[in-house]
């Protein structure tokens, strides 16, 4: 593992944690990892910690520090690398209405997979995804890894607006849409849970290095819970 690690500078204040050379949950728990162990190391220090797929950005207080130091905290955390595990963090459920009413792509992307839709469903919602980032919006958390049998490219042309709730597919990642935007991802049903609350005491549902588990939800059950088609 520590052939692997790399520490940079990333501004005057900032130093860059390169734990693997490519994204894998073994490598996303060794982030998680690292940031469990820096954060008291560092105390107030630390300004924050900004985890993603195979690296950890740390911005700490430049009146307080520097890199030299830093760094020597960072090291000193490798010994807690040795426990991580993929199976750690929360299991968060999110409910999903499938269909093609509240998934526009959802047939398309089973016929280009010579699956049926309910194979499709029955797939993504099989099994357990990690949050390797949080990014492109607050609250937009990319998960992974989709199964290969429905993994897809992003779409050529993308969508202007996909609206809140999409839950959506491109390539092995997989995400719900917090707030509507331009997106071109492929859309397979919505769910009315809210990816981001700023009025809320926990803002988020989840945090990288949680895992998130679909749960198929019908029609009905989907608008009394506040979804919207």
């Amino acid at each position: 593992m520590t052939d692997t690690l790399r520490i940079e500078c990333a501004g005057e204040a900032a130093l860059i944690v390169y734990l693997g050379d490519e994204s894998s949950p073994a490598v996303a728990a060794r982030v998680q990892a690292l940031g469990d162990a820096l954060r008291p190391k560092l105390g107030p220090v630390l300004l924050d910690l900004i985890p993603s797929y195979a690296s950890l950005l740390v911005l700490y207080d430049p009146l307080e520090s520097d890199r030299y130091h830093v760094s020597q905290c960072i090291r000193a955390c490798l010994p807690a690398l040795a426990n991580a595990t993929t199976g750690s963090g929360r299991l968060v459920e999110i409910p999903v209405y499938y269909s093609q009413e509240s998934g526009e792509d959802l047939a398309a992307l089973a016929k280009s997979k010579s699956l049926s839709v309910d194979e499709v469903i029955s797939i993504h919602s099989s099994q357990e995804y990690r949050v390797y980032a949080i990014g492109f919006a607050p609250g937009f958390a990319y998960l992974g890894d989709v199964d290969p049998r429905i993994a897809a490219p992003r779409l050529n042309t993308p969508r202007q607006k996909v609206p809140r709730g999409a839950v959506a597919i491109a390539d092995r990642q997989t995400a719900v849409y917090p707030a509507p935007s331009p997106g071109g991802w492929n859309l397979i049903g919505r769910s009315p849970q809210k990816m981001f609350d700023p009025h809320a005491k926990e803002p988020m549902p989840v945090q990288v290095g949680d895992r998130v588990r679909f749960t198929p939800m019908d029609r009905s059950a989907f608008l009394l819970a506040g979804g919207s088609l």
